[in-house]
């Protein structure tokens, strides 16, 4: 086994084992930090994958904003145990018959996606490199990248300028 495959197996089991723990944990924070640990497992895959851009998007995105959002939002309903519903052994069981479906879904899609030959795995080592994105985006896209930066300035603006009254 080479390091990227066993750093492949890690960020898995890494990945898998933090999911489980997210479905499992009885704390609300705990689930979010949890689901944090699994987002960084993805994008340790998407740097194994040269796709760095999405990684950083990833991590930025995702384990960033959306997770603190998560959190206080977690946080400001000040959940407990007086204010959580009873659950019922028919919604358990739909879920597991739910997840059940989704592994069999899975394992489907998984059997009649074949295997990808080595010359396309490895085409030319530049996709998603941060570096080919900017060429592309600096060069061929360069006005509507103006255009919305423009745009995002003035939704700035008028947000600030709302938040002010």
């Amino acid at each position: 086994m080479t390091a990227t495959e066993i750093l492949f197996w890690f960020l898995s089991a890494l990945a898998l084992f933090s999911a489980l723990m997210v479905l499992i944990s009885k704390n609300p924070v705990h689930s979010v930090l949890w689901l944090i640990v699994v987002f960084f497992a993805i994008s340790g895959h998407y740097i194994l994958l040269n796709a760095q851009f999405l990684a950083i998007v990833n991590l930025i995105v995702y384990a960033g904003a959306i997770m603190v959002l998560f959190l206080f939002v977690i946080m400001l309903m000040n959940l407990n145990n007086a204010s959580e519903p009873q659950r019922n052994s028919l919604i358990k069981l739909a879920g597991v018959v739910a997840g059940c479906l989704l592994l069999m879904v899975m394992v489907s899609a998984v059997r009649s996606a074949g295997e990808i030959s080595h010359s396309q795995a490895t085409s030319d080592g530049g996709i998603g490199l941060i570096e080919n994105l900017g060429t592309v985006l600096f060069t061929q896209y360069v006005v509507p990248f103006e255009i919305s930066s423009v745009l995002f300035l003035s939704a700035m603006v008028g947000a600030v300028v709302i938040g002010k009254k």
